[in-house]
């Protein structure tokens, strides 16, 4: 006899759908599996709130130099970090402002554009403030952020008064929840000093197996015992192999996780379930690295005629009429035989004299970031491309000047016609001019490199040593965790919604003996607050290889002194005066051996162009 409530509710649910089924009414599945979710809720956050009051306690017993308490404090540390993963999906999904008290960054983050700081909070600022040097000096703040954690984990039952989620909105947040799984949890982004991110996981996917229990009974009887079964395996797998250093990623993602989520977008389709309310992504691609997974129009709106606009767009990006000495245009600096960059350290200023501040990053997937230039101070491709078209030192060009030129060629006249037909008799506009040139920007993202191959089932595709390179870029040596997957850049998973600027504390000059301070404000120069300061956007590292010199000032001229410089900590760790640095100063430890295989793997992100 059925004593559980949770289960008594999802049999009647059942019964009465099937019965409805059958007598042809119409059925309501809204809560199909809305009362099992708060039930584990409720289970996982009675878990959590008791290891949250156990790190509490840990906290209060630091003292002296007793390195036993501190190993004793790490570890329940974590142990509150597994039982949040539990609750976590539904905590980021449903209540967003409340999850940000628990996991946010270790690092002031600004809330633009309102200049609101979110001061960082929660098991990040803990794991950092033990792992100090000393964290016995850190007490104080630790208890606050302990009792933080303990006195608002005891309230979170009562965020369910009143609850409204449909079914719909919960499958959305476990999809969301798996994403994070495969770009962020495996790569130690929230916990990189205690390495628990792959026990971490098999948390997240526990719970993402609770969550669906009752849809798997409701849902068609193939797709629900594939899903089933590769829910199972994934969660041996993890169980399998905790260690964070030496977890073999790829053959996670290549034969758990992405089959994983190729199979769970299935089910939720085949379900009707199907909502998209809160990210970037496209739920209908195959799994997240598919080249179809972030699409451009979470980007930039062109329209039905977009072909036309971006074979305009291309015409213009080689057009000298753009400039104001009718000698250069967009491939001055951004040639396409070179990956769409120059070459240079920084590029050749407009008087073909001097030198621009920055160097000329490539084109290939700039378009898919929500900041452009290097401190991000605009936000779309189009705004840039008016921007370096007026620049003084790029192209120098008058917009109406450049207007004007084109208006006298009845070839482009009729080409902007055709690409902008609602134009009427005025189609030469310069927002149509950036329109195009952007639509043009935006399909330079072929996806077709030797890791995107691999990673589509070609296994042949890859090397071994490619292959162990990206395992350390996801893992040991952190890289992941700010360039992310699928793209390898700032764009931020699960939700793909927000571009990260990092402090890294780059050197003037590549000599890590003697190091020189760079003069280069970064982001500071657009937004003048001390968290700012030396900011940069995060840049793709696809096609790395073919993109050299590196780094927002040219500095590194090959990949080798890049992945250093990083094993290094960065600025702090080559002891320059960098107090708002985002980077951990710690050094990676990485061998020779292991930089070369990072290296590799870089490389096979070269596309073919």
């Amino acid at each position: 006899m059925l004593r559980n409530p949770t289960k008594l509710f999802i049999v009647a649910s059942l019964w009465l759908t099937c019965l409805g089924i059958v007598l042809g009414l119409k059925t309501d599945t809204r809560n199909i599996g809305v009362a099992n979710a708060l039930s584990a809720f409720k289970e996982n956050n009675a878990a959590f709130g008791s290891s949250s009051v156990a790190l509490k306690t840990a906290v209060s017993l630091l003292s002296g130099k007793d390195t036993a308490a501190v190993l004793k404090a790490r570890l329940d540390l974590k142990q509150s970090r597994m039982d949040y993963k539990r609750i976590e999906f539904f905590m980021d999904y449903f209540f967003e402002s409340s999850s940000l008290i628990y996991n946010r960054p270790a690092k002031v983050e600004v809330d633009e554009p309102y200049m609101e700081y979110q001061e960082p909070s929660g098991f990040q600022v803990m794991e950092a403030m033990l792992f100090d040097d000393d964290p016995f000096s850190h007490k104080k703040a630790l208890m606050e952020q302990a009792e933080l954690l303990a006195s608002s984990a005891a309230d979170l039952d009562a965020l369910l008064y009143g609850f409204e989620g449909t079914d719909k909105e919960l499958l959305e947040s476990i999809r969301l929840e798996l994403v994070k799984v495969i770009t962020l949890s495996i790569t130690g982004y929230d916990a990189p000093e205690l390495k628990s991110g792959i026990e971490e996981s098999y948390q997240s996917v526990f719970a993402i197996r609770q969550v669906l229990q009752p849809y798997l009974a409701y849902g068609q009887s193939d797709l629900s015992s594939q899903l089933s079964e590769n829910l199972g395996k994934t969660l041996d797998y993890l169980k399998a192999h905790p260690d964070f250093d030496s977890f073999n990623r790829m053959e996670f993602l290549s034969t758990y996780a992405l089959p994983l989520q190729e199979q769970l977008g299935k089910f939720i389709t085949a379900l009707s379930l199907s909502f998209n309310q809160k990210s970037s992504l496209n739920y209908g691609a195959k799994h997240i690295f598919s080249k179809e997974a972030i699409p451009a129009e979470a980007f930039t709106a062109m329209g039905t005629s977009k072909p036309l606009k971006a074979a305009l767009g291309k015409k213009l990006f080689f057009e000298n009429a753009l400039s104001g000495n009718l000698k250069r245009n967009c491939s001055s600096c951004h040639r396409p035989d070179q990956y769409f960059c120059d070459g240079l350290k920084t590029s050749l200023a407009f008087d073909a004299k001097t030198f621009v501040q920055r160097n000329a990053p490539t084109l290939l997937y700039a378009g898919f970031q929500y900041a452009q230039f290097w401190d991000g101070r605009v936000k779309t491709l189009t705004e840039q491309i008016k921007a370096v078209i007026a620049n003084p030192l790029e192209m120098n060009g008058n917009h109406a000047v450049v207007l004007a030129g084109l208006n006298k060629s009845n070839i482009y006249k009729a080409e902007f016609l055709k690409a902008f037909p609602a134009s009427g008799a005025d189609p030469v506009s310069m927002k149509n001019l950036s329109d195009a040139l952007a639509a043009y920007l935006m399909e330079l993202a072929p996806m077709n490199s030797s890791f995107d191959r691999y990673i589509a089932g070609d296994k042949k595709a890859m090397n071994a040593s490619e292959v162990e390179g990206f395992n350390l870029f996801m893992g040991k040596a952190q890289c992941g965790s700010c360039h992310f997957a699928p793209l390898f850049n700032g764009l931020i998973p699960p939700l793909y919604k927000r571009t990260e600027y990092e402090i890294l504390g780059t050197p003037a000059n590549d000599d890590f003996e003697h190091p020189k301070k760079d003069t280069d404000s970064g982001r500071f120069g657009f937004f003048p607050i001390e968290y700012y300061q030396e900011a940069f956007k995060t840049p793709t590292v696809r096609n790395a290889a073919m993109t050299a010199p590196y780094m927002h000032n040219g500095v590194f001229k090959d990949l080798n002194k890049v992945v250093e410089f990083y094993n290094q900590g960065g600025g702090a760790g080559l002891h320059l005066n960098q107090p708002q640095q985002t980077l951990s100063a710690k050094p990676l430890h990485l061998s020779d051996d292991e930089v070369k295989k990072i290296v590799a793997f870089i490389e096979s992100l070269t596309d073919k162009i």
